[in-house]
C-alpha cells in the first residue's frame, strides 16, 4: 500500500528562531524552505501527488502557484522542483499528476482539454498521470430505499460519469499516439456501487490496468467499503486501484482487502492547524495544540482591540507570558498550574467563550513530544505543540505526516500477521497487497 502526499507548496524555513520569531535575512523561499521529505530520514510518504489546478488553476480562481513558481516547475520538472532525487532514499518517492476535480466542481464541464493535461504531465516528468474527471457529489446506498429527490439527481450525476469516461477514452488514446512517458490512470466516478461498477468495467474495457476511484472524500467508511466490495468481484488480475482524498488510517488494511494500492490525503497536516481538537498526532491518540495567537496576526483579537473591549498592551504582555512559562515549563523550571494560569487569562481575552484548560493540562501532563523520536519534536521541543504561526503549525503537519505513515504500517503489519494465521488454520484467506 502506498501513501502519496498531495501537495500544496507546503515548505519551512529551517532558518527561522522560535525564540526571537525572526528568519535569515538572507534567506530565499524556493531555495532554502525545505519540504517534509528534506527533513525526515526516511520520507512519511511514498510519493508525491501535485494538482495541474494547483499550479495553474481553473477559470474561476488562480491556482496556488505563483507565476515564477509554475514556471520554474515546468522548466525543472517535478522530481528537481521538490528535490526528490537529492537524497538516496531506500526506495525513490514517485510522482503522480491529477487535475485536481473538486477545484471545478461546480462548473458543468471540466476546464481543460485532454491536450493540455497531457502536456502538463509530460513537460513535469510524472510517473503516473490521471485523466480528466467531474466529480459527483452525491451518493445513494443501495442497501436501503432511495431518498426524495435521488431520481431527479441521477440524470446529471450520470452527465459527469459519461463526461469522465470519455474524456478517459481520449485521453488513453492520445496517450497512445503521443507515446507518452508516464503511466495512465483511469478515473472511476459514481453514486451508487453500481454506477461505480459500470465505471471500473468501462476503464477496463477501454484498455486501463491503473484505476483511481474519486467522489469518496465525503462518504461514511461503510460507504466506501459498499462500493469497493462491489468494485473487487470485476478487477481483474494486476489491476492497481488508487483511492482519492480518503485517510482513515484503521481502516487501510480493509481498503487493501479490496484491492487498494494506494491512496493519497492531506488530512495528517491540515489537522494540524485545522482541526478544533486533533491537532497533534501521537501512535496512540491525539492531542489538542496549545493556542497562543499573535496579537498582531489574530483578526479577532484585533477587532476587540479596536473596539476597545481589549487593550493590546495587556494582550501583549499575556502572549509574552505564555510563551516565557511553556518555554521554563519545557526547561523543569515552573508548575502546570502556572501555565494554566496565564493561558486561560489570555485566552479570555482573544477568545472569551471558550476554555481549554482541561485538554492544555492533559497535553503538558503527558509531554509526548518529550517521547516522540521524529526530527521536528526532537529539534523544537514544545514549540511543535503550539499552535501558532505557520512554522510552528506546518512542522506540527509534518510531525503528523511521520505519526500517519507509522500508524499505517503498524495497521498494514498487524493485518498481515492476522492473514498469516487465518492461512495455518483454514483454506479460506482473504489476502493482502501491501
Amino acid at each position: 500500500m502506498k501513501f502519496f502526499f498531495p501537495d500544496s507548496l507546503d515548505i519551512v524555513d529551517p532558518s527561522f528562531d522560535f525564540d526571537t520569531e525572526t528568519r535569515s535575512v538572507t534567506r530565499v523561499r524556493q531555495r532554502d524552505d525545505v519540504y517534509p521529505h528534506e527533513i525526515f530520514s526516511q520520507p512519511p510518504y511514498d510519493g508525491v501527488l501535485l494538482s495541474k489546478a494547483a499550479v495553474d488553476g481553473t477559470s474561476r480562481g488562480a491556482g496556488k502557484y505563483t507565476l515564477p513558481q509554475r514556471h520554474r516547475l515546468l522548466r525543472l520538472g517535478i522530481r528537481e522542483f521538490f528535490r526528490l532525487d537529492h537524497v538516496a532514499w531506500d526506495t525513490p518517492l514517485l510522482t503522480m499528476g491529477d487535475c485536481g476535480a473538486f477545484s471545478y466542481v461546480n462548473e458543468e464541464a471540466p476546464p481543460y482539454t485532454v491536450g493540455e493535461v497531457i502536456d502538463f504531465y509530460e513537460c513535469c516528468g510524472f510517473d503516473t498521470g490521471v485523466s480528466i474527471d467531474h466529480v459527483i457529489l452525491g451518493y445513494q446506498s443501495e442497501k436501503i430505499p432511495s431518498l426524495p429527490g435521488f431520481a431527479e439527481s441521477v440524470g446529471p450525476w450520470s452527465r459527469r460519469q459519461e463526461i469522465t469516461l470519455s474524456l478517459a477514452k481520449d485521453f488513453l488514446e492520445e496517450h497512445k499516439r503521443r507515446h507518452a512517458r508516464f503511466t495512465p490512470v483511469g478515473v472511476a466516478q459514481g453514486w451508487s456501487p453500481s454506477s461505480y461498477v459500470r465505471s471500473v468495467k468501462t476503464l477496463q474495457k477501454i484498455g486501463y490496468d491503473h484505476l483511481a476511484i474519486g467522489g469518496l472524500v465525503p462518504l461514511k467508511t461503510s460507504e466506501i467499503v459498499e462500493v469497493l466490495a462491489a468494485i473487487k468481484s470485476e478487477l481483474r488480475p494486476g489491476i492497481q486501484m488508487h483511492l482519492f482524498g480518503v485517510t482513515r488510517c484503521e481502516h487501510i488494511p480493509t481498503f487493501a482487502d479490496y484491492g487498494v494500492t494506494s491512496f493519497d490525503s492531506t488530512s495528517p497536516l491540515r489537522q494540524a492547524f485545522k482541526d478544533d481538537k486533533d491537532n497533534y498526532y501521537t501512535p496512540n491518540g491525539n492531542y489538542t495544540a496549545i493556542r497562543v495567537p499573535q496579537v498582531d496576526g489574530n483578526m479577532s483579537l484585533k477587532r476587540r482591540i479596536v473596539a476597545g473591549v481589549v487593550r493590546q498592551q495587556d494582550a501583549r504582555r499575556l502572549e509574552l507570558e505564555c510563551l516565557s512559562l511553556l518555554k521554563e515549563f519545557d526547561r523543569g523550571r515552573v508548575k502546570i498550574d502556572d501555565v494554566l494560569s496565564s493561558l486561560a487569562q489570555y485566552e479570555r481575552i482573544y477568545d472569551g467563550k471558550t476554555d481549554h484548560s482541561k485538554v492544555y493540562r492533559q497535553m503538558l501532563q503527558d509531554q509526548p513530544w518529550k517521547a516522540c523520536p521524529c526530527e521536528i519534536c526532537k529539534e523544537l521541543g514544545i514549540h511543535v505543540i503550539l499552535f501558532r504561526g505557520a512554522e510552528r503549525n506546518r512542522r506540527r503537519g509534518f510531525h503528523n505526516l511521520f505519526v500517519f505513515e507509522s500508524r499505517m504500517r503498524q495497521f498494514l503489519d498487524g493485518n498481515s500477521q492476522r492473514n498469516v494465521k487465518t492461512r495455518k488454520g483454514s483454506r479460506s484467506t482473504i489476502g493482502t497487497n501491501t
